[in-house]
């Protein structure tokens, strides 16, 4: 428990055991130096570690490939995009009609037309697959660069949901598959989930009386007096030096990451996608409207917050509202075309932000974007205006990490519905991932790395095109 309140309130010196509190912030189920003891315990991995991060936008419920990214609009009707489509900065290429900021930023992204994720079921997959046993591709990275970023304290693997912005957004989905599992890995390389108990400050325990707990200032403003009286006392002198920097972790660049108040209001604003889908203007006939509402309130932020994590230190985020592309057109679900709307327009907003903010930032080569779905949606129309669930044929979209972009990677056949050229499966998205994470060559030898997450790291060939 990190309690600080009352030793400043009544104006005394920060005594040893307060510091100790400090020292034992829990964070993914263990404390805080536990976790720096296992990031400084991995020895070598450090000289396996790139120095790039992976954010995963996870399309929760399963997108269309058509109405995504390969629209068919010389295939029959109830076949083609019922969106439409518009022209990308590719020439001949065109995205679903949702996607027209996307589209004017196609050169600075590829689109894998020859994926497929091999089932239609409600998991998800690729982030937790039978491919990986069972540990999550964050948890598979932190076993082998280590739980915390060996300067900053940052978490190395993180999980975003809609709590982490917004503490009134419903908890994170994980009837259909646990992000945060970690196989046989062990609790140590769970991801970091911040607002999994309605807010941040709850998720690390922050003894605060219940008032300042709705002033994230008050949080930062306490560290910050915290921090002052520490550096007076000069206790930290003689502490444990993974004590020393948990204390640093919670006072320094790690706090900061999650305050989006940091950025600039213009940043802010770009990013943010509340605007664009009013919960007004949601038909409330739809069992999934208050998904809908999440997604449209906090996607872009969540991305904004992917990016300021990765800046801090932390190498695999995974991003993802909860279940809100699954178009069946049912009682649960939108019909295609009013879905692209809930879930389209502020996906396309979104990441188009995310784009610009990293080309801008000069972090186009150091982070790389992931986004797809553990599925795609059937070739044809249902009876009611929606598409059901299909995996032979899965939408698949890569930004940054110093991959070729501006390019489309292989071509599906007539009505989207399968590969007509090579087929890219789970395995080779994987590689390609563990490829921009890792020195792949050094991690085959690697002596401190279990003989299984070699594997799954190296057992397959990446997608040749991007590399």
């Amino acid at each position: 428990m990190f309690t600080f309140t009352e030793t400043m309130s009544c104006g005394k010196r920060l005594s040893r055991r307060g510091f100790l509190r400090v020292g034992s912030l829990a964070l993914g189920g263990m404390t805080l130096p536990h976790l720096l003891r296992a990031r400084a315990e991995a020895g070598e991995s450090s000289r396996l570690v790139t120095d790039k991060s992976v954010i995963f936008l996870f399309m929760h419920g399963g997108p269309s490939q058509i109405e995504t990214f390969d629209p068919k609009m010389t295939a029959p009707s109830g076949v083609r995009s019922i969106t439409g489509e518009v022209k990308t900065k590719i020439p001949g290429v065109t995205f679903g009609g949702t996607f027209e900021r996307i589209a004017a930023l196609a050169d600075k992204l590829s689109i894998v037309r020859s994926y497929q994720s091999g089932s239609g079921n409600h998991d998800i997959k690729p982030i937790v697959s039978k491919y990986s046993q069972g540990a999550s591709l964050g948890a598979i990275y932190s076993r082998i660069a280590g739980s915390n970023h060996p300067t900053t304290g940052m978490p190395t693997n993180a999980a975003v949901f809609p709590r982490a912005v917004d503490p009134n957004a419903q908890k994170a989905n994980m009837s259909f598959g646990k992000f945060d599992s970690t196989g046989s890995l062990g609790s140590a390389y769970r991801p970091f989930i911040p607002g999994a108990g309605g807010d941040l400050q709850q998720d690390m325990q922050l003894a605060m009386p219940r008032g300042r707990l709705d002033d994230r200032r008050s949080l930062l403003r306490g560290l910050d007096r915290l921090k002052r009286e520490v550096d007076a006392s000069g206790v930290i002198e003689g502490m444990d030096r993974f004590q020393q920097q948990a204390f640093t972790t919670v006072v320094g660049g790690v706090a900061e990451a999650f305050d989006l108040s940091k950025e600039d209001p213009k940043t802010i604003a770009r990013y943010d996608t509340a605007p664009l889908v009013r919960p007004e203007t949601i038909s409330r006939k739809w069992n999934n409207y208050n998904n809908y509402v999440d997604n449209a309130k906090t996607l872009g932020k969540l991305l904004l917050l992917a990016r300021r994590l990765c800046e801090a230190g932390c190498g695999f985020v995974t991003v993802t509202t909860n279940f809100v592309w699954d178009m069946h057109a049912d009682k649960n679900n939108a019909t295609m075309d009013e879905g692209m709307h809930y879930c389209g327009s502020p996906f396309d907003h979104a990441v188009s932000a995310f784009i610009e903010d990293v080309h801008a930032r000069g972090l186009d080569k150091k982070i790389l974007l992931v986004a797809t779905g553990e599925m795609g949606r059937t070739p044809k129309v249902n009876k009611n205006a929606g598409r059901d669930h299909w995996g032979n044929s899965t939408p698949l979209l890569l930004s940054g990490g110093g991959l070729k972009m501006g390019q489309v990677v292989g071509q599906t056949t007539r009505d989207g519905g399968q590969p007509a050229t090579e087929p890219y499966s789970v395995p080779h998205l994987t590689s390609t991932i563990m490829h921009t994470l890792f020195d792949v060559g050094k991690l085959r030898i690697a002596q401190n790395v279990p003989s299984d997450v070699v594997r799954i790291a190296t057992g397959s060939d990446p997608i040749g095109p991007l590399l």
